[in-house]
């Protein structure tokens, strides 16, 4: 027994006609008698008794009309029900410099001027953002590198870059203070680096590859996939350590950080990231139109 047949079933009761049922449905008048026939054939009962005048339902076909009445109801009204929540909730995949420091930002602004709309985050690494897009996962995505995908839209929303931060301690205020060159840290300071797969590792990874520099040279003692613990240990004396500006921010304005900028090859983008075939009226669509007009405007501000 299937919808199909179940929704020709119905159309014949309810119209009294194969005809009338079929150009409702808007389908052949052979596909509803088919549909008809194979249910009776299924349910070895007589569903419907048609002559040249007029077709009479059985009392078996009496009852299988109600019960299919609420069956399609209920599949009625399941739809509806995904479907405005597809137009109102958006799976939004980010990597950690989004999710942390970005999304906080402009939600609850945009949630103040689109109230209908939701998002479920998912924070994880840019491959993994790239790959969730890619198999249906999130509507869009936000990550810290570029994507080269022939059926995502990849556009830079954000200009980031990455700087060396430091424990507070005396030896490092004094560089900073002779606003001394800190590539020389990099190859004495213990280093903790952002794990394999993030976009803030790829970005690290340009900015030695530019200055001659390989992961060989420098003394890892440790990779972390969260920001927060980096900050945290470099805080606490473990080592230094290369990454966004935009998540040490509070850190150094606490003065429980020291910051050192790098050359301009340490800027990077942050990019949104979404299916090319998005209409221009979709939720997702008008969000990111959001994202790239607030961070420009930002930008002219600054």
């Amino acid at each position: 027994m299937e919808i199909k047949q179940l929704r020709s079933f119905v159309a014949v009761v309810k119209y009294s006609s194969f005809t009338k049922a079929a150009e409702k449905l808007f389908l052949s008048q052979p596909s509803v008698s088919t549909h008809i026939r194979t249910l009776e054939e299924e349910l070895k009962t007589r569903l419907i008794v048609r002559d040249t005048k007029k077709i009479t339902v059985t009392p078996k076909g009496q009852e299988l009309y109600e019960c299919a009445l609420h069956i399609l109801e209920l599949q009625d009204n399941l739809l509806k029900r995904w479907a405005q929540e597809s137009k109102t909730i958006i799976q939004l995949g980010a990597s950690t410099i989004p999710s942390a420091y970005i999304l906080p930002e402009i939600l609850p602004q945009y949630g103040r001027l689109h109230p209908e709309t939701y998002f479920t985050v998912h924070q994880s690494d840019s491959s993994h953002v790239i790959h969730g897009l890619q198999n249906g996962l999130f509507d869009i995505g936000m990550i810290g590198m570029a994507c080269h995908n022939d059926a995502l839209n990849c556009i830079p929303f954000y200009q980031d870059r990455m700087v060396l931060i430091t424990p507070v301690e005396q030896r490092f205020l004094a560089m900073k203070e002779k606003n001394s060159s800190p590539l020389s840290l990099l190859l004495q300071e213990p280093v903790i680096l952002r794990e394999k797969g993030s976009g803030s590792l790829k970005s690290a990874d340009r900015f030695l590859e530019s200055m001659n520099i390989t992961e060989h040279d420098l003394k890892i003692t440790a990779r972390i996939n969260d920001q927060e613990s980096i900050k945290n240990l470099v805080a606490g004396g473990l080592g230094i350590s290369i990454i966004s500006e935009k998540a040490v921010k509070n850190f150094v304005e606490e003065k429980r950080l020291l910051m050192f900028e790098l050359a301009d090859t340490a800027k990077r983008n942050l990019y949104l990231i979404f299916s090319k075939d998005i209409n221009s009226s979709s939720a997702v669509w008008q969000f990111a139109e959001f994202v790239r007009t607030y961070y420009s405007v930002e930008r002219r501000r600054l």
